[in-house]
């Protein structure tokens, strides 16, 4: 039987499409997840740049010498600190909240219909991507729930170190500071990765055969 022809006599729970139903509570989850995730990236991005610390010495000095204020690099560069401090105490909340959506996943993730799980629609796409004539056509299908599940390992991870850096001063957690800092801040740019290869797979699929993808994930309906 030609490829076209099999696929056309598939359910449409079985055809290579992202336009699954998905329910109120994962897209509810899944737009709040990306608020949190858009505004710690925020926060990184301005303590990186213009509320670095030292980048702003000379800006408290100038400004305080024109109110007759004379102080020194020193002294300059802990008044910069503390507004990068503030930018880093909102970054830890937005890390709290993105530790509250991680576990309330595992929470929809079970409660979920059956068939509308992950692992449920791997198994089932495995199953056909074993299947010669179809195999083309679920790889790309597959590769994204994958990088799903590496998703959720590189926010559990994340969450881990950055707890470990939220609570350095508990004794056991001194000891791996830096490990845990180290990991944290690479991690990073994995995760900034993941989203813009996410967004742009988006709007890849919107231009192409998936149209209705984005406004299925607000209203849960599709074409």
């Amino acid at each position: 039987m030609p490829v076209s022809r099999m696929l056309n006599t598939l359910s449409a729970d079985h055809k290579p499409t992202f336009l699954k139903r998905h329910s109120t509570a994962l897209r509810v989850w899944h737009w709040l997840l990306f608020l949190a995730i858009s505004g710690s990236m925020i926060t990184v991005l301005l303590n990186s740049t213009v509320l670095k610390s030292r980048h702003n010495v000379s800006l408290v000095q100038t400004e305080l010498a024109r109110s007759g204020v004379a102080v020194t690099s020193d002294q300059a560069r802990g008044v910069a600190r503390e507004f990068s401090d503030k930018i880093w105490l909102v970054h830890k909340i937005f890390g709290y909240t993105l530790i509250f959506f991680l576990l309330s996943r595992l929470v929809i993730e079970f409660s979920q219909p059956s068939g509308e799980k992950i692992f449920d629609r791997i198994r089932k796409a495995v199953g056909f991507y074993r299947e010669p004539e179809l195999k083309t056509f679920y790889r790309h299908y597959l590769a994204v729930r994958y990088g799903y599940l590496a998703f959720y390992v590189l926010l559990t991870l994340m969450a881990i170190t950055g707890l470990v850096l939220a609570y350095e001063d508990v004794g056991f957690l001194k000891g791996i500071h830096e490990t845990a800092k180290v990991i944290h801040e690479y991690g990073q740019y994995l995760l900034y990765a993941y989203v813009v290869l996410h967004v742009g797979g988006v709007i890849l699929s919107e231009l192409g055969t998936e149209k209705g993808l984005v406004s299925g994930m607000i209203h849960g309906k599709y074409p």
